[in-house]
């Protein structure tokens, strides 16, 4: 009998480790059912069974839980069945279990320890070990580590790594909640003698962060674990061996680590004895369980090409530019130094590690000596698609080394390919920069010393994002530390966690484009996810966004004074004033005040909050009409006769009639010999905008210009990610003069998000894709491309191609999901689930590829 498929809970790949009492519960249909009539859930308690009785309900996707909280440490079996299409109930799913993690700060005992010695100021501070032994004499039913750190941890029992996690419990704003881990380490213990323990390194609580320098001990100074091991025995008895004075501590081999500096480990180094470990505080009311997936090592990179040089350096060239480390394989002498320098280009032959800035970037490695020896650095990650090893005992051999890639281990969702394959190595690169930067928490780049959770970036990317991979628990856990830096007065930072910097880079002011993304990401996660909660977590923080914005504003709406930071990046602005924008930032920032008021409005709406939404959306219209009499001279243009800002009145519906905006854009555009003059603000929207005001087929121009600036400028120099300037990389081959140039930077890839709608064909038209729109715009050369989304309910997805004097267009929806199909040249038409076929002629498609708006 088919039965329902994939029972999950919320954002938990496993169930094990509930940060909340009521899990909400998902599943997929059964094979072959189109619709959902009923369903029945079923838990399995220690108390006994209990069912819901058939609920007439089509929601199968993020259903309440159904009965009594989840209490701490409680392990629920789950299993549903369903009434589809047939009528008949379908057979109960296999059983899922959901376990709760410490849900009641009275449930913690343990203290954060770290070393007992006096440490020196700076980089000079040794991380330490810390362990404990103990005793076991009754058989182990289960046994559960929840664990976390001032600092980063690798957590062992018997000496056997707990976990594959790595960089935990990652990066939060500390002193409003620190994360912590739940790991099944049944089969770690053994009868009698164990030993538990870890290892410790600053990571983001102690280690320098930041500009100019950066800063120290921003969190505190203590580098320490906080662990509570909980052992069940087979009488129903609870041994609990939890981080106290009990435990010693020890330098280890790794001498020296940081995020931006890299690691030494001295291998020569044995275990010394412990000595009494120092005690530190913890409020556990901030201890926060981390449910949704952790930081993981998700792909091997093996070097295309090893040169030798003449002083005897390697320099290797892993093809790609990731995110992660090396880790080697070497035999030599003890003593043996081998530094691994890491950089994203080479210029002229050598690394360039100017971008850097003051990151160091390296990493070393001393051998112990007598056999072959496998090392990989614990506690730092680097941005590279090069390294530089020196020191390499004999000759060094592609089977050495290997790039380990590390980021959040988030699903993939979305895919997308034509048969262009420029368009195609754009779109990869998208893929690897977001990768690279989603470790954690969204940041701006990864190989310089900064590394911050831009607001701004995330903002115009989060559409992107959330089509790409299952992110939405890592954006939405960053967007409570967004809340939680957020001024009272409403002003949100530029990046989060805030960081000190020096007077440019003071991030606490009000800035547009990027304080708004505590109102438009959460909506485009909702929008993606179909998840109210996310809308209803964040909706205060947007509330405070917005009604700050008006009081700046005034009587007249104008958000007109201030520093903004404007269309960032715009390739017409001084390399070292990327805020000089050819746009008038306050156009800009009048903009997204009124965009962000109407999404406001709509987030209200849902919550059902009926007088708050019409509340935001009068201010929306004010705003709309305040931008009109300032910046709209009536014939079409506006007083920033620029891209960006013709894009802004298009895309956040500015303007009575936006055709003669367009067609003004369209030939700027033109004008500019169809190359990107835009920043930020307006390069992820101007396609839409195009694309909207009847100019798709200048879009397409625009996609495909290869000269710089261009989105695939970079791909034809090689590129495989998206840079942050448009000329990182000048058609000389020299770096961009500016202190500022990252080769790894996602908020440009944002085009991607009109690849899946506009060349593919495929987006959205109820939240959570429950109603789909299928709607390809063919233009460009391209005869054919295709999309597929992995949608809460199931895979949705369009391929077209032309064949002789037709289009044919396949198409996928989900079940219990519906779609409207446009296609041109035919009346828009709706279908149900399941695979469709459709066949357009190709003579309609060509005469209206290039003007259907």
């Amino acid at each position: 009998m088919v039965h329902p498929d994939r029972v999950t809970f919320e954002r938990s790949p496993d169930g094990l480790g509930m940060g909340g009492p009521r899990p909400r519960v998902s599943w997929r249909l059964p094979g072959g059912a189109l619709h959902q009539r009923a369903y029945e859930l079923e838990l399995t308690r220690d108390a006994g069974t209990w069912t819901s009785g058939r609920i007439e309900c089509a929601d199968h996707h993020l259903v309440p839980w159904p009965e009594a909280p989840l209490a701490s440490r409680e392990r629920v079996g789950v299993r549903v069945r369903v009434w589809t299409d047939d009528g008949e109930p379908s057979g109960w799913s296999e059983p899922a279990s959901v376990e709760a993690a410490l849900l009641d700060p009275a449930d913690w005992r343990a203290v954060p320890v770290g070393c007992g010695w006096a440490e020196q100021d700076g980089t000079d501070r040794r991380p330490a070990r810390v362990r404990r032994e103990f005793t076991l004499d009754r058989p182990v039913v289960s046994a559960r580590l929840y664990a976390t750190a001032h600092g980063v941890y690798e957590a062992e029992i018997n000496g056997t790594r707990v976990g594959d996690d790595v960089l935990s419990p990652g990066w939060t704003v500390y002193r409003s909640r620190l994360l912590y881990r739940t790991y099944d380490v049944t089969d770690r213990l053994v009868a009698g003698r164990n030993v538990i323990g870890a290892w410790l390194g600053d990571g983001w609580y102690r280690g320098r962060l930041g500009f100019e320098g950066g800063t120290r001990d921003i969190y505190g100074t203590d580098q320490s674990f906080l662990a509570q091991l909980e052992i069940t025995h087979d009488d129903g008895s609870v041994t609990t061996i939890a981080t106290d004075r009990t435990w010693t501590a020890a330098p280890g081999p790794i001498l020296t680590s940081g995020l931006y500096d890299g690691e030494t480990h001295d291998a020569r180094i044995a275990d010394a004895a412990g000595t009494p470990v120092r005690t530190h505080d913890r409020d556990p009311a901030t201890l926060v369980a981390a449910d949704w997936p952790a930081v993981r090592c998700t792909d091997e990179v093996r070097p295309v090409a090893i040169t030798l040089r003449a002083d005897g350096t390697h320099l290797v060239d892993f093809g790609q530019n990731l995110v992660g480390r090396l880790a080697i394989t070497v035999t030599g002498p003890a003593g043996t130094e081998i530094g691994i320098r890491h950089a994203e280009v080479v210029v002229d032959g050598e690394l360039a590690t100017r971008p850097l800035r003051q990151a160091r970037a390296t990493d070393t490695y001393v051998l112990r000596g007598g056999g072959v020896e496998h090392w990989e650095p614990r506690f730092t990650i680097h941005g590279f698609r090069y390294a530089e090893l020196t020191g390499w005992p004999g000759v060094l051999t592609a089977d050495a080394v290997v790039a380990r890639v590390y980021h959040t281990d988030m699903p993939p969702l979305g895919t997308f390919e034509c048969d262009n394959p420029l368009v195609n190595r754009l779109h990869d690169n998208v893929r690897w920069s977001m990768r690279g930067n989603f470790v954690g928490l969204p940041t701006d780049c990864p190989a310089r010393d900064e590394r911050l959770g831009w607001t701004g970036d995330m903002q115009v990317f989060a559409s992107t994002a959330a089509f790409l991979y299952d992110c939405t628990a890592l954006v939405d856990s960053w967007l409570v530390d967004v809340g939680a830096e957020q001024f009272a007065d409403g002003t949100v930072p530029w990046y989060v966690p805030v960081v000190p910097g020096g007077p440019m880079w003071t991030p606490i002011r009000p800035g547009a484009a990027w304080g708004d993304v505590v109102t438009l990401t959460p909506w485009e996660l909702y929008r993606s996810t179909g998840d109210v909660e996310v809308l209803r977590r964040h909706h205060g923080s947007a509330k405070a966004w917005v009604d700050l914005v008006d009081r700046l504003a005034g009587p007249d709406h104008l958000w007109d004074s201030g520093f903004q930071l404007g269309d960032w990046l715009d390739p017409g602005a001084p390399p070292d004033r990327p805020e000089a924008a050819a746009t008038d930032p306050h156009l800009i920032a009048t903009g997204y005040f009124a965009w962000s008021a109407h999404h406001l409005a709509l987030a209200a709406d849902v919550l059902d909050e009926p007088d708050e939404a019409a509340r935001y959306d009068a201010l929306a219209a004010d705003v709309r009409s305040a931008f009109r009499r300032r910046y709209a001279l009536g014939d079409g243009r506006l007083t920033s006769d620029s891209p960006t800002g013709y894009v802004v009145a298009i895309m956040f519906d500015l303007l009575d009639d936006p055709a003669p905006a367009g067609h003004r854009l369209a030939e700027l555009v033109a004008d500019n010999d169809y190359r990107i003059a835009t920043g930020f603000v307006g390069t992820p929207l101007i396609c839409d905008a195009l694309t909207a005001t009847g100019h798709v087929d200048v879009a397409y121009r625009l996609l495909m210009q290869t000269e710089c600036p261009s989105w695939l400028y970079p791909v034809t120099r090689g590129a495989t990610t998206i840079w942050e300037r448009w000329d990182a990389l000048r058609p000389d081959g020299s770096l961009n003069p500016g202190g500022m140039t990252s080769f790894n930077h996602f908020a440009l890839g944002a085009v991607a998000d009109w690849l899946y709608r506009v060349v593919a064909g495929v987006a959205p038209a109820a939240p959570g894709y429950r109603r789909i729109t299928f709607h390809p715009r063919p233009g460009g050369g391209l005869t054919s491309a295709a999309a597929s989304h992995e949608t809460p309910y199931g895979t949705a997805g369009i391929a077209w191609r032309f064949v002789d004097d037709d289009m044919l267009v396949d198409l996928v929806v989900p079940p219990g999901c519906a779609a409207d199909v446009l296609l041109p040249g035919v009346e828009p038409y709706e279908i149900g689930p399941g695979p469709h076929h459709a066949v357009v002629p190709r003579p309609v498609v060509s005469l209206l590829a290039d003007t259907q708006p």
